[in-house]
């Protein structure tokens, strides 16, 4: 079991990666565009501010790329080596559980962004709300 104050906790809960109790998109998993990334402002509970700066979440580009990356070759690996389809078949399971997974490793990638620079605090009081990390 998945401990509270754990970084991993933040990622799989989608909860604020400073408080760990309140959630840190404003809609659960959903396919809809305009809504798969939309956070909250503030965390409801301690009050982190979760764009601590213009363009913050600009870096959780290269995160995604990383994730999507590793999900492409894990993916191609398998569709070819394992279930031994042919290159145009590979591509194609490649291509559709990218484009099936994309809402998660969105999300994903901006919680492991944003725990990159907030941390855990147990101790955490309810902020100012223009207060950062």
């Amino acid at each position: 079991m998945i401990r509270k104050g754990t970084r991993l906790y933040s990622l799989i809960k989608n909860k604020c990666p400073r408080c760990q109790n309140a959630s840190f998109f404003k809609y659960s998993y959903t396919y809809n565009p305009k809504k798969v990334i939309k956070l909250h402002d503030n965390c409801s509970c301690c009050g982190q501010k979760y764009m601590l700066e213009p363009s913050f979440y600009y870096g959780a580009m290269y995160v995604n790329y990383g994730i999507t990356v590793a999900l492409f070759v894990l993916v191609f690996i398998i569709s070819k080596v394992i279930l031994q389809l042919s290159i145009l078949n590979s591509f194609i399971t490649v291509l559709t559980i990218s484009f099936l997974l994309t809402p998660i490793t969105l999300r994903l990638s901006r919680l492991i962004w944003i725990n990159m620079f907030v941390n855990f605090d147990k101790n955490y009081k309810k902020q100012k709300i223009s207060q950062t990390a």
